[in-house]
């Protein structure tokens, strides 16, 4: 017998509101399989299942906002007796009038009871106040879920698909307070120290431009992949950076997931994870990093994208940004950083001739590791960069 609770997608998240259910009582579910769709303030999350088992009841309904480590099903192993079990109660959060609300709605309609709507708990506060059933508003949230903004617009007549902008903007808005907490309280609590080393990255583009050419267009690679799988064998040599600082103390994780930035259209952004990074070939990446990004703009990340990250890797090259000194994501002890490719003079041989070069920077957490380490880690990188063929 095993509890499925609501997962902790994030430093930032204490609780988040559960929209659907994947799988009914009764039904069989296998490790990995996903479950659930959660809401957080920056999106909606498909939730895995960890145990392999038969779902014996179901303890939360779509809607209820609930507290991180709350039991949401019951999972007994396949095969055992159904059992009784005790009826699970929601901890209170700190919104009680709107938990309430939640937790104990009007009665549902027939068509209520066959539909599992996406309605965030204060929508569905606000719908009871107004009066006007939540099943015929369209919602305008992440993958159609009902907003507070569509149950008022409702209220006066006006079409919720009116303003869709409108209610993106709201997320946008909302996610930026999350990101803004998570990051202060990252400031506040981690000691950072600071590394940077300029790369030449002469022998890894040309490697590159040569195995493009042997490519179909759409099999080609990014030089950012490159970059990735570099970091990845980096922390190989270096583990002590894949570390996340759990209950005081740093502790090395056996798996490298590397958290990939990603800038979201309407707004903030995420960084879920490219699993086993280093055991990936680029080819592999490749298409696994264009597939992440894909579902991260989508809104449809898997609930281990989003909490696996050993460690970060951002960029902003794109925008034309030299040089860019992360803050730690926790419970990661470190960021890397990479900023624009510029061409510039290069001195080898005796002979100044110009070099692409591209600035790696790390942001690691002084209580895990120290510059001593970061510093070869950055070498470690730099090196992995000059041999690509071996990536």
């Amino acid at each position: 017998m095993a509890e499925f609770v609501m997962p902790s997608l994030g430093a930032d998240m204490s609780a988040g509101t559960l929209v659907a259910w994947r799988k009914k009582p009764g039904d069989s579910v296998k490790r990995g399989e996903i479950i659930a769709e959660v809401e957080t303030e920056k999106a909606v999350i498909e939730v895995e299942v960890f145990n392999t088992g038969v779902i014996e009841k179901i303890l939360v309904q779509p809607g209820q906002k609930v507290p991180v480590g709350t039991p949401m099903a019951i999972i007994r192993d396949e095969g055992k007796p159904l059992v009784a079990s005790p009826e699970a109660k929601v901890p209170s959060i700190s919104q009680p009038a709107a938990h309430r609300a939640a937790t104990s709605p009007a009665p549902a309609s027939p068509q209520r009871e066959r539909i599992h709507l996406r309605i965030s708990p204060l929508a569905r506060k606000r719908a009871e106040e107004l009066g006007i059933d939540p099943a015929s508003v369209r919602g305008t949230g992440p993958g159609g879920a009902i907003t507070r903004e569509d149950i008022e617009r409702a209220s006066t007549g006006k079409p919720s698909v009116a303003s869709p902008a409108n209610a993106a903007a709201i997320r946008a808005a909302r996610m930026r307070q999350t990101i803004a907490a998570a990051m202060a309280r990252s400031k506040r609590e981690i000691p950072h120290y600071y590394l940077s080393m300029t790369i030449n990255m002469g022998r890894a583009m040309t490697w590159l431009s040569e195995e493009n050419l042997k490519r179909p267009v759409t099999d080609r690679l990014l030089y950012g992949v490159l970059l990735i799988k570099a970091v990845a064998l980096a922390l190989r040599e270096v583990p002590q950076l894949n570390a996340l600082w759990i209950d005081g103390r740093g502790v090395q994780s056996s798996s490298i997931h590397v958290g990939v930035a990603v800038s979201l259209r309407q707004g903030g952004l995420v960084a879920p994870a490219l699993h086993d990074a280093d055991r990936q070939s680029v080819d592999e990446l490749m298409r696994n990093f264009r597939d992440l990004v894909q579902r991260a703009r989508a809104g449809s990340l898997r609930s281990s994208e989003i909490s696996d990250p050993t460690i970060t890797v951002t960029s902003l090259g794109e925008q034309g940004v030299e040089t860019v000194y992360g803050i730690i994501y926790p419970p990661q002890t470190a960021i890397v950083g990479f900023g624009k490719m510029v061409e510039r003079p290069w001195i080898a041989d005796g002979k100044i001739i110009p070099r692409p070069l591209i600035i790696a920077t790390l942001s690691g957490d002084h209580r895990v590791t120290d510059g001593h380490r970061g510093g070869l880690f950055l070498a470690a990188v730099d090196r992995l960069l000059q041999e690509p063929e071996h990536l």
